[in-house]
Order: C-alpha cells, then structure tokens, then sequence
C-alpha cells in the first residue's frame, strides 16, 4: 500500500480575515481524498499567532471553537531543514511532527502576504500554492498593477498616499481621478478599509479608513463595468476554470456582499460570448506568469462595456468553501472539489 502524503493545513492566523480562513479551512478538509493524504491541523491563534497543531474535532474548526488546551500542542517552525517538518516539546524533550506538504488556507496579512510562506520556506517544508515573493507581491496593490502593466495589461489609474499627507494636495489628486473612486489600503484582503468615494467631502474620512488597515494607501478611478475572474492552477502548464461575473445591484463587491451575496449574484460561466471568455482566461494566465504565481490562484478583472479588460487583483490563496468562487469556477469546467484539490497538492496544472 502505498504511504500517505502528510499535508499540514494551516487555518486562522492574526488576521481580519480569521473567520473566513477558519470556513475555508474546513472545506478543503471536508474534501482532500483521506485515502491519499493524512492531514495534519496547525492553527494560528487570533491574537498571539501561536502555532497549534490541533487534534481534534475538525467541526470545531468552523464553530470556531478549536483552540482548547486538551486538543492544542504548540508548534515551532525549525530552521533546521533536515527536521522537515515542526517541533514540538513532549516528555520534556523536543520532537518532530514531520510533514511533506503545506497547504496554508490563510487569507489576508500574516498569512496570504508572503510571512507564512517565507517560515516554511526556512525550514524546507514544501509549500502549495505561491511563495514569498509573489505572495507578497500579489498582496500590493499597487507593486501588482505595476507588474501587469509591465505585462501589457491594461490598470486603473491610482496615486499611492502615505502620511503624513497634504488633505489640500489629496483632494486635488482625487478631483483629477475624478468622482466617483476607490479609496483603498495597498495591502490588505476581502475588501476590509475600501470605500467608493462618490463626493469631496467622504474623501478624508475613507483615507482615514484605509489607514486604520495599512501603511499606505491607494486612491484609484474607478472602472465602469462587470467584475469578472479566472481559477488558475498550476505553475508552467496553467489550467484554467470558467471565467465567472458578479452581478451587482449597487455600490461594489464589498465583504459583507463577498461572503452574504445579499443583493448580488455570481454567474458563471460569466455572461460573455466564447471569445470575450478566452481573453478572460488568457489575461488572467498573463497576470498570473508575470506576478511569478504558482500552485493555485484567483484572478479578477474589470470588463468594460467596449469590451477592454482592466487588471483589478489577484487572491494567492482564495476561499475554498464549496460555494467559493474559485472551486465553482473549477466546478464550472468539469472539476470537482477534490479533483482540485488534488491537482494542487501534487502539483499539476
């Protein structure tokens, strides 16, 4: 009988975007082929961003109820690579939990920005999915739209803000953008600190916003059409799902409409014609190659009524609920759940 991979998933983290890795989690868990893989839980508390390797129910994980002492062990990553795998301390000696893979389903800062996937890089622990530098790229909103322009793809107009800055030079910067805009933190994820600015006046309190999320913030114009994306797996030879769109009755695609669809909707595939649906596809593997990503990745556009594509952003680690849109864009194609999954896991496009 051939051996089961170990593959460490690791869910939570000092993130705004805890609960949502927590749902994420626990789809891919209900999902990987458990005749294949041994799954192996490591948790990231919310707060102190301990590692736990956790032993117990999975179901608490979506409850949110799985950090517990009698079913928590913490966890260090090594540097020692040859330790392949992490540490933890029993019977008053340090051991090794060896794994083979890692699969972070971690969304948003300190764990889709490129930290996590650096550790595991140091200790030799193999990682589905992107690594550092794209991870960390992707997450930059603006250092991303740079790379795909670079690529010949076309970006929304934005001006970057750090402060301290002049309200006076901001609002002059906005009026040349143009009402309505964007007015978002530079790294950050599932829409957290984004405000559409309609009028002057909600310009300094959306800055203000952004900045409760980042450093640097971003004012950008705002794009008049459908959001649309692309699944992609793979690193050389990418596999791509459907492309999907999102319907929306008002205002834009925010976390509360993200994770409620309380006035919007999903299509996919999205509402196109064949072609318009392969330049879709074939500017989200443009994107993906030029921002380096591998693995697996979600990649969202702007398609305008005149038929151009604008880069919008690219999630290095997508939910992964059954009724995530990366799933149901693989779905869409003729993948299952677990198809993805294992294509991820073993690397293959």
């Amino acid at each position: 009988m051939m051996e089961k991979k170990k593959v460490a998933v690791l869910f939570g983290g000092c993130s705004s975007e805890y609960e949502v890795s927590l749902q994420s989690a626990y789809g891919v868990i209900s999902h990987i082929n458990r005749e294949k893989y041994e799954v192996i839980l490591i948790g990231l508390h919310r707060t102190t961003g301990q590692w736990y390797w956790y032993r117990g129910n999975p179901d608490r994980i979506a409850q949110d109820s799985w950090c517990r002492a009698e079913c928590c062990v913490p966890v260090y990553v090594p540097t020692d690579k040859t330790v392949r795998g992490f540490c933890f301390q029993e019977d008053g000696g340090m051991r090794a939990l060896h794994v083979d893979l890692a699969l972070p389903v971690l969304h948003g800062k300190n764990g889709e920005d490129g930290t996590v996937q650096g550790a595991l890089e140091l200790a030799g622990i193999p990682v589905a999915g992107c690594g550092l530098l794209s991870s960390a790229l992707c997450m930059d909103k603006e250092l991303a739209h740079r790379t795909a322009e670079a690529a010949g793809v076309l970006v929304p107009v934005s001006v970057s803000v750090k402060k301290p800055y002049e309200a006076q030079q901001v609002r002059e910067t906005a009026e040349k953008l143009s009402y309505p805009l964007f007015v978002k933190p530079v790294r950050s994820g599932s829409s957290f600190g984004i405000t559409m600015v309609q009028k002057e006046e909600e310009l300094i309190p959306a800055l203000e916003r952004a900045f409760a999320h980042d450093s640097m913030v971003l004012m950008e114009e705002r794009i008049e059409g459908r959001e649309v994306g692309c699944a992609v797996i793979g690193t050389e030879r990418l596999l791509t799902g459907e492309a999907d769109e999102i319907e929306l009755s008002a205002g834009f695609f925010d976390y509360t409409e993200k994770y409620t669809l309380k006035t919007s909707s999903i299509h996919v595939p999205a509402r196109v014609d064949s072609g318009t649906g392969e330049r879709i596809r074939r500017t989200a593997r443009t994107i993906y190659h030029a921002l380096g990503c591998s693995g697996f990745a979600r990649v969202d556009l702007f398609l305008t009524e005149d038929g151009r594509l604008y880069f919008n952003e690219v999630n290095t680690i997508p939910g992964f609920t059954p009724h995530s849109r990366f799933p149901n864009m693989m779905k869409a194609a003729g993948y299952s759940f677990e198809e993805v999954l294992e294509r991820i896991l073993e690397g293959e496009g």
